[in-house]
């Protein structure tokens, strides 16, 4: 196998790698990480990998391969450019990505945030930002739970006093009718 070939058959292999992971993601964002060292970037994947998030740099070209023809993760394109490093996150860690990077900007004050893609809309730097101000899809789900029981408490409450309120009133008319 010629040396050209492999290098071909080693970039298919990138995009299908890039693609897999797309389908587990539910966002992607784009940050430029030049001037970063080796033990910064493996800093920022730590910090990532503990919200099951992934840090994966590529060659421009190779993802724009990888979302060619992908309505959800075509809107990257714009944001292609210059060193990237992407950040892909599922449905349950979309904060807690936003916020490991957030953190490690913070640090290191050498990344920039370039823009990002959620179901197939283009996310400027604000957005990308506001992201990690959501909850997580199990703090909705207990904020929705204790909604419902604080629901049930009241309607409880409320079966309950009818018949107090009604015992309350057969005396007060039994109570009428002895003193008349």
């Amino acid at each position: 196998m010629s040396k050209i070939s492999k290098s071909l058959e080693s970039k298919k292999q990138e995009v299908a790698e890039i693609k897999q992971l797309l389908e587990k993601s539910q966002l992607a964002f784009v940050i430029d990480y030049e001037g970063l060292t080796v033990a910064e970037m493996t800093d920022l994947r730590n910090r990532l990998r503990e919200g099951g998030n992934i840090c994966k740099v590529t060659k421009n070209s190779l993802m724009s391969k990888a979302v060619e023809g992908n309505e959800k993760w075509e809107a990257i394109n714009p944001y292609l450019k210059g060193t990237s490093a992407f950040i892909l996150a599922n449905e349950e860690s979309i904060g807690s990505a936003v916020r490991a990077y957030q953190g490690f900007q913070k640090d290191r004050k050498k990344s920039e945030l370039r823009g990002g893609v959620m179901e197939g809309q283009a996310l400027n730097q604000a957005q990308v930002k506001a992201l990690a101000d959501l909850p997580t899809k199990d703090q909705l789900i207990g904020q929705i739970a204790g909604a419902i029981n604080a629901i049930t408490t009241k309607v409880a409450r409320g079966i309950n006093e009818v018949p107090t309120s009604l015992a309350r009133a057969v005396d007060a008319v039994k109570s009428q009718k002895e003193a008349a």
